[in-house]
């Protein structure tokens, strides 16, 4: 297999080179970094990251630089910071134990019938649909205010991401279900 070593590709790569990053931030001693700066910085980082997301697909698109390589390292990254952030989220209780084994485990679940469906020659019947782009949305949203954690702006991050992460939860369930009846009707159709 050859790697292609472009933009795109390279943007995922800094998104898992991040990752170390973003946990490392929390362990940090209180008296280099106070807790704002740390929950401002990992936010900021995890921001760059989603963006990061955005742009190295976008532009793969545009330029025409998409390669098998960047097709599968792209939700491997995006996984690992998400799951990062939801595991650090877990620790420092601004989120449960039960959201992240449902969004984590609902990751895997889908990747590995996405897989199992393209060794069929049937990847496209779980393509990435509507539901899944609102899924994202939510949870990167949520995601960011649980990490900012402090009032921004008069609004109570937490309340909000609160909120958030428990519709990103419900949008995360339907999602599965959506693409499970998927490849469902796919086979059922062969």
């Amino acid at each position: 297999m050859h790697i292609h070593w472009n933009i795109p590709t390279l943007l995922t790569w800094l998104r898992i080179v991040l990752i170390p990053v973003f946990v490392g931030i929390f362990y940090l001693p209180p008296d280099v970094i106070p807790a704002h700066w740390v929950n401002f910085t990992a936010t900021l980082i995890f921001a760059v990251a989603a963006f990061t997301d955005w742009l190295d697909g976008w532009l793969a698109r545009r330029l025409n630089l998409t390669s098998s390589f960047g097709a599968f390292l792209d939700p491997v990254a995006d996984k690992l910071m998400v799951a990062a952030a939801l595991i650090v989220l877990v620790e420092l209780g601004r989120a449960s134990a039960v959201v992240a084994l449902i969004i984590i485990g609902r990751e895997i679940a889908i990747s590995a019938l996405r897989e199992w469906m393209a060794s069929l020659g049937a990847g496209g019947s779980v393509a990435v649909a509507m539901i899944g782009k609102f899924k994202t949305g939510f949870q990167m949203a949520a995601i960011l205010f649980l990490l900012y954690h402090d009032p921004l702006l008069g609004i109570n991050s937490l309340w909000l991401g609160t909120l958030l992460i428990y519709l990103a939860v419900v949008l995360t369930l339907v999602s599965m279900v959506y693409y499970i009846k998927a490849a469902r009707d796919h086979l059922r159709g062969r």
